[in-house]
């Protein structure tokens, strides 16, 4: 179950344990999709989501005592799973979800000061929602063309067969503020977080879902020698099978 710690005391001590739970919730709604749907039978009895602050997601009964150590997520979310549409349910957990993770951030925060709380929430701000990343309200397919870079890159484009043709940087340099507004909205596949033209981005031949090089651990370099770029969710799959 989640668990206090007397050690988060600054903002950014906050900030890193909500991010690290939302990352934990990203996956369940995004990478682990069909484990937490199928854990999710209306047959069994009040179920939560947790994330946890390992970055890890459950979802479980919830916590006996009254009150709890911390706010408890919604509860019951496996009761209406069979009696929507699989996205609108994916999109209310999400929302639900996206509550509790603010009241754990506020259950902390409440004893900061005026200024340091605002500091917190404008950083929580920053991040898409969970019900953003569910929803497809800023749609993770809405990728970036592998042609889009910055100043501090070379970018690789992927052609239908799977090879790596190296793009121009100089012609990059020339449209970078135009990539920047046209994939603003796309999100990270591991992190949610915001496409940024001053990151190295790698998209998945799979899926077709985009990462950040540094959430996947792929390097510019290690990108010039794939041929078929499979993200950590579609290797394992793959392997299962």
């Amino acid at each position: 179950m989640a668990s206090i710690s007397s050690s988060l005391r600054t903002v950014e001590d906050i900030f890193k344990d909500y991010n690290a739970r939302r990352t934990g919730l990203v996956r369940a709604l995004t990478y682990d999709v069909d484990m937490f749907y199928s854990l999710c039978d209306p047959e069994k009895e009040n179920l939560c989501l947790y994330g946890h602050p390992d970055e890890s997601w459950e979802v479980t009964l919830p916590a006996e005592e009254v009150p709890s150590e911390l706010p408890e997520p919604a509860l019951g979310i496996n009761f209406a799973r069979d009696g929507m549409k699989r996205r609108d349910w994916l999109s209310l957990v999400a929302v639900h979800s996206d509550c509790w993770l603010l009241s754990v951030a506020f259950y902390f925060g409440a004893r900061l000061n005026r200024n340091e709380r605002k500091r917190l929430f404008s950083m929580i701000n920053d991040l898409p929602t969970l019900f953003e990343v569910a929803s497809g309200r800023k749609a993770v397919k809405d990728k970036p063309s592998m042609d889009s870079g910055s100043k501090s890159r070379n970018s690789t484009k992927r052609s239908l067969d799977g090879s790596i043709r190296n793009s121009n940087p100089k012609l990059l340099d020339e449209s970078y503020g135009e990539e920047e507004d046209e994939h603003g909205d796309t999100l990270c596949g591991s992190c949610g977080g915001n496409y940024n033209a001053d990151e190295f981005w790698i998209g998945c031949d799979i899926c077709e879902r985009w990462f950040h090089g540094k959430c996947v651990r792929i390097t510019p370099a290690k990108a010039d020698n794939i041929k078929q770029y499979k993200c950590p969710s579609c290797s394992t799959k793959r392997g299962r099978q």
